[in-house]
């Protein structure tokens, strides 16, 4: 009574919960942007709700109809996270109807699906049907799956063989490894699988949500191709089964010995075509008719399991009777049964004579050795030596075991090491044996532990279930294999152990021999599991891959996403056709190497998400699983690649070379998406690390480069309203200045208040990435909203960059139609965009007539001129070789042009430029221009560095080798500031304080005559200034008319920033530069950016 009464308080109080809280959850389809959307995949879409107020929904009475028509709600709609159509019930999600009969364990198991991967209409379902189909616990949604995929072809056909060649201590040391591994790889998959809901997906979803859709794709890719070549193992070891145990007289297609591995082969390869066709007609009938085999698969495997078992049991003290004939001791040679007509009893015997049917006739044993002229088991008179039958399966016995303790690895042909046998009647080796072969060839054992996320779409609870069925699968059989080895090891002779095919038993399958209550039970068993296993292996890899072409991660892959009847027949018929591949390799050792390689990656893949995000401490890293940690996961990591290279170290390549070219693909061609992947938290770690390591100090020369923020002007069309860039081709000028390894960061003004302009960002950032994208460089959009140019200018030289990675050049536009108010940089902004540069110690690139640029595609073949009017630290002589390692200005020759007076040593001079670019490690033809003109000469000739005297006073000083260094370096220092300070055209006041100025910090060599004359007149020093200009210009065209670029100092900007000064500036710089094609304009930044030492 007291349980009813809190039951409907209860039930009171979660029906009136609505109206009281101002927020409850919803579920809806259409909260997020389209691109959001497609970003997703079709499992995360299911489940995304929205938070709706309490106002919007109706009150909920006793007598109130829960009809989903009450429950639509369409008004203020906040989104969160997910988004489904499931309606509102409260009783029906809070309590458990009570009439609900328990699924009974036969009902379970008939409904048991074998975590087969969903198709891409099961996972599109509506949620209500998904909840409904979510009601499979840990034993039969986690566990039993894991199980039957786990125990394959190999138990039964290989690793008793596996016992015999590597011995106990090897073989269980072999299966530590590999359990290992896939134990680590659990824990990883347990920690991802419980960090939120997983869709169904299975390694895939998780390594491509978890490290990204690069690495997501290329293992993806990986794991389908392995679970492809897996069923091309299960296929031929299921018709090896059949032909080499149940029926190998009758099975035979060309009336030869299947004995031979050839002829083998060949019989694999057509039995194994027409059961792929079969198989592959059971998935084309669909989802549904498989999943009825799936029961009947794992009763196959459940009940071969406890055939092995129980006939150990009674190998114990009714051993079989059945015995093989070995001949010599150390070693001993194991006689095939057919050479002794299948019956050992009668002929396996030392004797040359025997009788048969009352007749005597010569002993099929001496026959077959003693007629041989090379051997050495046959006695002078005929006798042959230590002759006997043994028990075949002597049951479980000590001295049994200690035999089977230590390896008998062999080469080919031999039956012990370096014992050469005749495989015309002895059991010999029919291929080269070491451990690592050994662990290649058992890996596949313990794969198949991803079958329980596989189907995490029809678990009640994944990320309960998963873990625990998972590690207890693994545990199960490892415990599993571990007791078989050390069983068979004990009841089953070392001989027999290593006979591959049975050739001593009649073609019998020693685990078969071993098995209770008749070998049929193992053999029909073992070909029932394994054509299971195929069936599930192919069903689920043909929808792996098509949730890799849903995604739109490889657009080549695009058609394998459809669907027909809600099954993937194309991505069908494509893996049909690449298992039929690897049936034509028809050798299951083979098979098994090639397909290790493939489920290595993807566990070792596992666990790197798994310490990758472990490491990054990301928010939202919060595994309900708590035993795991980092360490574990980086040593599954280690282990995978270990084993991949322990196996087959070839293999391994091919396999991490695929891996790497789907990945560049996937990188160069892929759709983008933003799955929150652990690869984009490490680059935000990674990229946090280093710029706290960045020093924010000013660089080592040597370590200088062009950290480049170019502006661009973005013009908006007002018809359709589509935004272009002014001047493209600057972004092919970036691209050929890419050889200087910096950060490229093109800007852009918007001009306006940001609350109007704010709509306009992203079209115009937008415009800015493709077009780096177009020009190929890899760089940054900013797009800044200011009220002026000018404004947004000096704020984004001011502030673009963080900590010590920030831009130190600026590059601009000449502004061509400076003269006309119209154009965006005026020569105010202009003048003040150089000054603020220089004030934040950038330097300065300003390329003019920049449309006259080539591309991309035009090679240019001429001369790259440098006129070197000022030493700023190197920058000229730095750009130019920058351009000069792109393929666009490799075949130019570097000239450097510098202007001397008539008094100077013009030879002098050239030969001591000549042995500076030398030291620079530039290849340059050094002229020297010299003019007469006193204008000039005050302008050039103490902005051209003197080497001569230089050098000539450094040897003078006869300073050591070191002082005479940072002598070299301390001048370089002080000549690296601009040495001439070109003011504009104002009045003798400003002319006056000017040169007062400039005194201050530079040395000139006028004399004070001529510093009297500059004085005099403004008129007067205004035309001399612009004559100057001219003559300079005049000789620059001159010599550098066919140049393909011209490179030249940037005058100084007036100090004064009036718009009669700056109009003046211009105009000077317009006559200095007038009549040149492709011209850059540099003023360095004030310090040196190239060095000659080391």
């Amino acid at each position: 009574m007291a349980t009813s009464t809190d039951n409907t308080e209860l039930e009171q109080q979660v029906s009136s919960s609505p109206s009281r809280l101002p927020y409850h959850v919803s579920f809806n389809d259409d909260q997020l942007p389209a691109s959001r959307q497609d970003s997703l995949s079709s499992a995360e879409k299911s489940g995304r709700f929205v938070v709706v107020k309490s106002s919007d929904v109706p009150d909920i009475n006793e007598n109130d109809t829960m009809d989903s028509s009450h429950t639509t709600i369409e008004n203020e709609k906040m989104p969160l996270q997910a988004q489904s159509d499931v309606s509102v019930k409260f009783n029906e999600s809070i309590f458990e109807e009570h009439d609900h009969r328990p699924r009974t364990v036969l009902d379970q198991l008939y409904n048991y699906k074998g975590g087969i991967v969903p198709n891409a209409a099961e996972r599109e379902k509506p949620s209500t049907v998904q909840q409904q189909s979510a009601n499979l616990g840990t034993i039969f949604g986690v566990y039993l799956p894991c199980v039957q995929n786990i125990f394959g072809v190999i138990v039964f056909i290989r690793l008793f063989w596996l016992i015999g060649i590597a011995g106990i201590f090897q073989t269980l040391l072999i299966v530590i490894i590999c359990s290992s591994c896939t134990l680590l790889t659990a824990i990883s998959m347990a920690a991802i699988a419980t960090n939120g809901i997983v869709p169904a997906g299975g390694a895939y979803f998780m390594i491509s949500r978890s490290l990204g859709p690069e690495f997501g794709g290329a293992v993806g890719i990986l794991f389908y191709l392995g679970n492809t070549f897996a069923a091309s193992m299960y296929i031929v070891g299921a018709v090896e089964i059949v032909v080499k145990y149940m029926c190998p007289e009758k099975c035979r297609l060309f009336g030869d010995d299947v004995e031979i591995p050839s002829v083998a082969f060949n019989h694999y390869r057509i039995y194994g075509t027409i059961l792929l066709l079969i198989i592959g007609a059971c998935v084309l009938i669909g989802i549904k008719f498989v999943t009825k085999i799936a029961p009947l698969s794992l009763c196959a495997v459940l009940i071969s399991i406890l055939a092995i078992y129980a006939g150990v049991i009674k190998s114990s003290f009714s051993p079989p009777d059945l015995r093989i004939c070995l001949v010599g001791s150390n070693p001993s040679h194991l006689i095939k049964s057919n050479v002794l007509h299948n019956d050992i009893e009668r002929y396996c015997r030392p004797d040359k004579w025997c009788s048969r049917d009352n007749e005597t006739i010569l002993c099929p044993l001496y026959v077959a050795i003693c007629n041989k002229s090379t051997n050495t088991l046959c006695s002078p008179n005929g006798y042959i030596e230590n002759v006997r039958a043994v028990p075949a399966v002597p049951g479980l016995k000590n001295w049994q075991l200690s035999e089977n303790l230590f390896s008998h690895y062999r080469q080919e042909g031999e039956v012990e090491r370096d014992v050469k046998g005749d495989a015309s009647y002895e059991v010999v080796a029919q291929e080269i044996t070491t451990f690592l072969i050994l662990v290649g060839i058992y890996f596949p054992s313990v794969t198949g532990i991803m079958a329980g996320s596989n189907r995490s779409g029809d678990l009640r609870d994944p990320s309960r279930s998963i873990p625990r069925g998972t590690i207890a699968a693994i545990i199960t059989t490892s415990i599993i294999y571990l007791s078989n080895v050390i069983f068979l090891a004990a009841c089953v002779h070392s001989s027999l152990l290593r006979d591959k095919f049975g050739d001593s038993v009649n073609k019998q399958l020693i685990v078969a021999i071993l098995a209770w209550p008749n070998k049929w039970v193992i053999m029909i068993g073992a070909f029932c599991s394994t054509v299971g296993a195929g069936l599930q292996t192919l069903t689920g890899a043909p929808r792996l891959l098509q949730a890799v072409a849903k995604d739109n991660l490889i657009p080549i892959l695009s058609p394998l996403a459809k669907s027909y009847r809600g099954e993937p027949v194309p991505a069908l018929f494509l893996t049909l056709l690449i298992c039929e591949c690897g049936i034509l390799i028809a050798d299951v050792d083979k098979l098994t190497a090639l397909l290790s390689m493939f489920f290595l990656l993807c566990y070792g893949f596992v666990n790197l998400a798994c310490a990758l995000q472990t490491l990054l401490k990301a928010p939202s890293w919060r595994p309900r699983f708590r035993f795991y940690h980092w360490f574990l996961s980086f040593m599954g990591v280690c282990l995978c690649i270990s084993i991949m290279f322990i196996a087959s170290w070839y293999f391994a390549l091919v396999a991490m070379l695929i891996a790497i070219v789907i990945y560049k693909f996937i990188e160069y061609k892929g759709a983008e998406k933003e799955w929150g992947d652990g690869i984009r938290g490490l680059s935000m770690s990674a990229a946090r690390y280093a710029l706290f390591r960045v020093d924010e100090s000013q660089p080592h020369t040597k370590n200088w480069r062009p950290q480049l923020l170019a502006f661009f002007n973005a013009q908006r069309n007002e018809e359709d309203e589509v935004f272009t860039l002014r001047h493209p081709k600057l972004l092919n000028f970036l691209y050929q200045l890419k050889a200087g390894q910096g950060f490229v960061v093109a800007a852009s003004i918007l001009e306006g208040d940001y609350l109007e302009k704010h709509q306009y960002i992203e079209p115009v950032r937008s415009v800015l990435k493709a077009g780096l994208a177009q020009a190929k460089v890899q760089g940054f959009a900013e797009v800044l909203a200011a009220k002026d140019a000018e404004d947004g200018i000096s704020a984004l030289i001011q502030t673009e960059g963080l900590g010590g990675l920030r831009p130190n050049t600026i590059i601009l536009c000449w502004p061509i139609h400076w003269k006309k108010d119209y154009d965006s940089y005026t020569a105010d902004a202009f003048i003040r965009t150089i000054a603020i540069a220089e004030a934040r110690q950038c330097a300065v690139i300003v390329p003019k007539n920049i449309d006259n640029f080539p591309e991309h595609k035009q090679i240019q073949e001429g001369t790259i001129d440098i006129w070197w009017i000022i030493h700023d630290g190197g920058l000229l002589f730095l750009i130019a070789f920058l351009l000069k390692r792109n393929k666009v200005w490799a075949r130019c020759r570097i000239r450097l042009f510098t202007v001397a007076q008539l008094e100077d040593n013009s030879v002098e001079m050239k030969k001591d430029l000549e042995q500076y670019m030398y030291q620079l490690r530039i290849e340059a033809e050094v002229n020297v221009v010299e003019m007469e003109d006193q204008e000039i000469s005050a302008y050039a000739y103490e902005r051209t560095l003197k080497l001569a005297e230089r050098v000539k006073l450094l040897k003078d000083l006869k300073l050591p080798d070191k002082e005479l260094q940072l002598q070299a370096k301390g001048f370089e220092r002080r000549a690296s500031k601009p040495q001439i300070f070109m003011d504009s055209i104002i009045n003798n006041q400003q002319r006056q304080q000017s040169f007062e100025e400039s005194n201050d910090q530079y040395q000139y060599t006028f004399t004070p005559n001529q510093l009297e004359t500059l004085k005099k007149s403004v008129t007067e020093s205004s035309m001399r200034k612009m004559h100057s200009a001219v003559r300079l210009n005049q000789q620059i065209r001159e010599r550098s008319r066919d140049a393909k670029l011209v490179l030249i100092n940037l005058p100084s900007p007036p100090s004064k920033h009036t718009s009669l000064a700056a109009y003046s500036y211009m105009e000077y710089v317009d006559a200095l530069t007038e009549g040149l094609d492709r011209l850059l304009l540099m003023r360095g930044s004030g310090r040196e950016v190239i060095t000659i030492f080391s």
